[in-house]
């Protein structure tokens, strides 16, 4: 039953490959290790020579990820810079463990649209629009096994478990190199710190308060 979620995650995420990343120009042009200038640049990486491209550098096998932290979750990615034959193709994924009550918290891809399909167990996700109209709308679905759902480019967005067991889900994102800002961390463990004034004038809170949530983040980021 799992290869049949598997596999309903990699067609959907071939529906959307081409939704944001430009169309390769050839096959494949698996990427270089960062520093190596003799190749051609290609979509920010650089082309390993066709001749010498093997099997291995379209494969990588993937682990469940370690929960035992703060956030009772561990996000896997595979990117162009995990899996270098990746590189143009304008796609990638990641495998997102959840121990009891663990939480993928809220971030955004900058460059990615971003399936979601859940292999097991039971998650609530969400995401936050743009301020059209003055008002940022919460999106939100309690997921079961097999439910699939899709966060827009760019917007803020979670997922929960909110079961009493493991959960593993699978998300599929429409770029090579996707990236991820993690709000909390980006705001509050940022380096170097952004001024405690300016937070704390911006969420209405006093200096103590964005001083301690410094503490917290810088520590982790750094």
């Amino acid at each position: 039953m799992k290869a049949t979620y598997l596999l309903v995650a990699f067609l959907a995420l071939a529906s959307f490959a081409s939704a944001y990343d430009p169309s390769p120009l050839q096959d494949f042009c698996v990427a270089l290790p960062d520093g190596i200038k003799d190749a051609v640049f290609v979509n920010g990486k650089f082309c390993k020579d066709p001749k010498v491209v093997v099997a291995e550098d379209f494969f990588k096998h993937v682990d469940p990820g370690n929960v035992v932290n703060k956030l009772g979750s561990k996000v896997t990615p595979v990117t162009v810079n995990e899996l270098a034959g990746l590189n143009t193709l304008g796609i990638s994924l990641a495998r997102i463990d959840f121990g009891p009550k663990g939480l993928n918290p809220p971030h955004t891809h900058p460059r990615a649209t971003e399936i979601l399909i859940v292999i097991e167990g039971t998650l609530l996700v969400g995401f936050v629009t743009s301020n059209q109209n003055n008002t940022n709308r919460l999106f939100t679905k309690v997921l079961n096994k097999g439910d699939v759902f899709v966060f827009p480019i760019g917007l803020i967005h979670f997922q929960s478990n909110i079961g009493y067991g493991n959960a593993f889900a699978i998300a599929g994102l429409s770029s090579q190199n996707p990236g991820v800002i993690t709000i909390a961390n980006a705001v509050f463990g940022s380096t170097p710190p952004i001024s405690p004034e300016i937070l704390a004038k911006a969420f209405q809170v006093d200096n103590n308060v964005i001083n301690y949530l410094q503490k917290q983040f810088w520590y982790d980021n750094n």
